[in-house]
């Protein structure tokens, strides 16, 4: 049996670790096994790209850090994602694809269809089962952010940089309505949790 691909998306501040910790525990209890990752990261080079890419002392071009991202997603897919799926093992990463049509896309300007093609490149036809998308008003989500730890590179953007990424993410929601789900990130975790379980839930039975 081949596993499920579950990706959580959402700026920083939306409460997408504490969800993913919860969505795995869930699926454990219903006696599936489950696999957590992230992106950027994942695989030795993709944690080192990530250093690279979050870190406040580099100045990148937008598109440099489309090719990072999806230069650390081909080695995810290859080492960890597929190999994971082909075992029957569920996959719940924090962030993939949506979020670089949201961040080098939307905030910093990168063509759509430049992500597109390097979609295409990397991924064929791999897309997640379920992408939920963790929708907070920017200001909220960096003051949750800010209360954890100092910001990084992608951080200490001006609000109407997550302004825009809050569009593309919703514009991304808008085209992919049977595969991502957006979910009010300002409600109670009582309140999400029962949404992110009737999602889970379809998915396994």
């Amino acid at each position: 049996m081949v596993g499920k691909f579950i990706t959580l998306e959402g700026i920083d501040g939306a409460g997408k670790s504490t969800h993913l910790a919860w969505m795995a525990e869930f699926l454990r209890d219903h006696r599936l096994e489950v696999r957590t990752t992230r992106e950027p990261g994942g695989t030795e080079l993709g944690e080192a790209l990530r250093r690279l890419l979050l870190d406040r002392t580099q100045q990148l071009h937008p598109e440099t850090e489309a090719l990072l991202m999806f230069a650390a997603r081909r080695e995810h897919l290859d080492k960890v994602i597929l190999p994971a799926l082909a075992s029957g093992v569920w996959v719940l990463c924090d962030r993939f694809t949506d979020a670089t049509f949201a961040y080098q896309g939307g905030g910093s300007g990168v063509p759509w269809s430049r992500v597109e093609t390097l979609e295409h490149w990397v991924q064929g036809s791999v897309q997640p089962d379920l992408t939920v998308y963790f929708d907070v008003p920017p200001d909220i989500g960096r003051e949750r952010s800010e209360r954890v730890r100092a910001p990084d590179r992608f951080e200490k953007e001006e609000d109407a940089f997550f302004a825009r990424v809050r569009a593309a993410y919703v514009q991304r929601v808008r085209e992919s309505p049977t595969r991502m789900y957006r979910v009010d990130a300002t409600l109670s975790i009582e309140e999400i949790r029962k949404q992110l379980e009737k999602l889970l839930a379809k998915l396994v039975m």
